[in-house]
């Protein structure tokens, strides 16, 4: 039983004064949002330009809620998938590979933030060429101040890797297992040069596989 539970007017005034205090630190905590929203929204648009997004935009909206422990609203993610076109929830719009490449670029923009480890799934999904280069360099960056995964099936992402993961599957009878095997220096020349060119593999791709790894930092 809460004391003074009988004085109604001094529980009324202790609610009025919590209310104050909410108050108070909820309109500063949405102040300090509408700022974070409008730089964060802008930094990750201009990284987006990089990654094979050309015209998109993301814009973080501030939803009124009711008074909670969050604060007075809540954040939504918006996106444009390109110039001359509304805004609309992230989660309803983006593909898997848009999401992923939208993760890379807020990473990027936020890697103070002590995240030790940051899995990316097929984040090259839609890209080639000169983008998967820049998302291979960006990736490769985050790994330097901690642990990041990232499923692959670009060569030039995979070159900037530190290390390099093969997963396989193996059918026997009716059983599907799979494995997960880290190659040796020699052995990601190989899985470079076949991403590269497929089942048939020649010494000029070899050469040109070798390359894109020493020019990733790694020798082989």
């Amino acid at each position: 039983m809460l004391t003074g539970a009988k004085d109604v007017e001094a529980l009324r005034k202790a609610e009025a004064s919590a209310r104050g205090s909410y108050d108070v630190a909820a309109a500063s905590l949405s102040e300090a949002r509408r700022h974070g929203a409008l730089a964060l929204g802008e930094a990750v648009t201009a990284q987006m330009q990089r990654l094979a997004m050309k015209g998109a935009r993301l814009e973080i909206a501030l939803v009124n809620q009711p008074p909670s422990a969050s604060g007075s609203e809540h954040c939504e993610f918006l996106i444009a998938g390109h110039a001359g076109v509304q805004t609309r929830p992230l989660i309803k719009v983006a593909s898997g590979g848009e999401l992923a490449r939208i993760s890379l670029a807020i990473a990027v923009i936020t890697a103070a933030v002590p995240v030790p480890t940051l899995i990316f799934d097929e984040v090259d999904s839609g890209i080639g060429g000169a983008t998967a280069e820049v998302v291979g360099q960006l990736l490769h960056r985050l790994g330097e101040s901690r642990q990041v995964l990232c499923v692959t099936h670009l060569p030039q992402v995979a070159a900037c890797g530190d290390n390099h993961w093969r997963v396989e599957k193996k059918f026997t009878g009716e059983t599907t297992r799979s494995s997960l095997r880290v190659l040796t220096a020699r052995e990601r020349v190989e899985e470079v040069a076949r991403m590269l060119a497929g089942i048939s593999i020649s010494d000029n791709t070899r050469a040109v596989a070798q390359e894109m790894l020493r020019g990733g930092g790694h020798e082989s």
